[in-house]
């Protein structure tokens, strides 16, 4: 198969979200992912929603065409195992506490002792270093320590507000999946190991890279965003209409007077005490300043709160400014998100039900990314991998018998 990532090889001792997700990308890419779970219960991914089976959607969607390997690393024969699977991989993936995996001789030194070129990967909350190394990590957690859950909400008043999904879960695989593809760049290139330290901290400033970027170039903190658009054009906001909400970007002075016009209001461009018109009259391409942001922003408001939110999104569009009437996720997806042509690996079959997925979020015509079949069952290529292992059939049952593989 013309698959990207053909003849790499995987060890993966991730669970939940973020390491999951970064193999998902590279197994999805062609890469061979042996999965590492404990015996007992394995990824705690298994036991979300509503199944008969240890492989619900939740878990399935991102672990499908990984294979499970039911081994207890904190036995020292279920350690070896995985020690020895190392020694025949490309890439090793954690996602521990940092330590833990090194209190079990698999840490990055212990893998590139078998394996001197593999690309190790740590993934984390707060990285491998500094005074809060090891503590534990959830999505929301980091969201509130790095400042996003306050940089949501419309005034200083309202209570921290965090995105309704695990965003920085997901971006940290995303960033962790790159990273581990341009090491392998690297090592064959040199054919050194690569050591990866991957945290959810980071991945969360680089969400924020912009905001970041100016506090720590000039100390200047962003403010409660709302619904507001980046630009700060008073023309970039979310607003009511009579069926619903409407997001517009009318960031630019030359999409701010197409905004103006559909609405009749193209006096408000040249309102000096409104808007800064100097500015606004000297570029086409410039972002709109406003000198009274919440008086022009009741103009506009005032101006649609009449009009339908699917029609505005029509003409807005139709004028060249970007709008969309606010849909929840099971709208977009149910009936628009398939006028736009599916990506490839869009759905497989799982144990009688058809998981379908958004895929990866690019497409290529230029190699094949078809989906394997399904997400493995807890154990399901225990047997298989540690006979590549080099274990002997008596050796497998007694690592099974002793509940150390399973």
């Amino acid at each position: 198969m013309n698959r990207l990532l053909n003849g790499v090889r995987i060890v993966d001792l991730s669970h939940v979200i973020a390491g999951p997700m970064a193999s998902h990308y590279l197994a999805q890419l062609g890469a061979e992912v042996i999965k590492i779970e404990m015996p007992a219960g394995g990824d705690v991914m298994r036991s979300k929603g509503a199944t008969d089976g240890d492989t619900p959607s939740a878990f399935a969607a991102i672990n499908v065409g990984k294979q499970s390997v039911a081994i207890d690393i904190r036995r020292p024969e279920g350690a070896e195992v995985v020690r020895r699977l190392a020694s025949r991989a490309d890439i090793f993936i954690e996602n521990f506490r940092p330590g833990v995996v090194h209190r079990r001789g698999l840490g990055f030194q212990d893998i590139a002792g078998v394996k001197p070129d593999i690309v190790y990967c740590s993934i984390s909350g707060f990285g491998q270093q500094g005074t809060w190394s090891t503590r534990g990590a959830y999505d929301h957690v980091i969201q509130a320590l790095t400042g996003m859950m306050m940089m949501s909400g419309n005034s200083e008043q309202a209570p921290p507000t965090k995105v309704g999904f695990p965003v920085i879960d997901i971006t940290t695989g995303i960033i962790a999946a790159l990273a581990m593809v341009a090491a392998l760049r690297r090592r064959d290139a040199d054919g050194r190991a690569q050591y990866l330290d991957c945290s959810m901290v980071d991945a969360s400033l680089m969400l924020m890279y912009p905001h970041a970027c100016e506090f720590l170039s000039h100390g200047i903190a962003p403010g409660r965003a709302g619904n507001k658009g980046f630009s700060g054009s008073p023309g970039a906001d979310t607003f009511r209409c009579s069926d619903g909400w409407l997001a517009v970007a009318a960031n630019t002075t030359g999409q701010f007077r197409r905004l103006a016009r559909l609405l009749q209001l193209e006096e408000l461009c040249s309102d000096d005490l409104v808007l800064d018109v100097g500015a606004f009259e000297a570029s086409d391409g410039a972002f709109v300043v406003a000198r009274d942001p919440q008086r022009a922003q009741q103009i506009l408001a005032g101006a649609l709160a009449g009009r339908q939110a699917a029609v505005m999104e029509r003409a807005l569009n139709e004028a060249g400014v970007p709008a969309a009437r606010v849909r929840t996720i099971g709208e977009y997806l149910r009936d628009e998100h398939p006028q736009q042509g599916l990506p490839p690996n869009v759905q497989f079959e799982q144990a009688g039900t058809t998981v379908r997925t958004p895929g990866l979020g690019f497409r290529s015509g230029h190699w094949d990314s078809t989906a394997p079949q399904k997400a493995p069952a807890l154990g399901e290529h225990t047997r298989r991998w540690l006979g590549e292992a080099g274990l002997s059939s008596l050796e497998v049952d007694a690592l099974l018998r002793q509940g150390v593989a399973a």
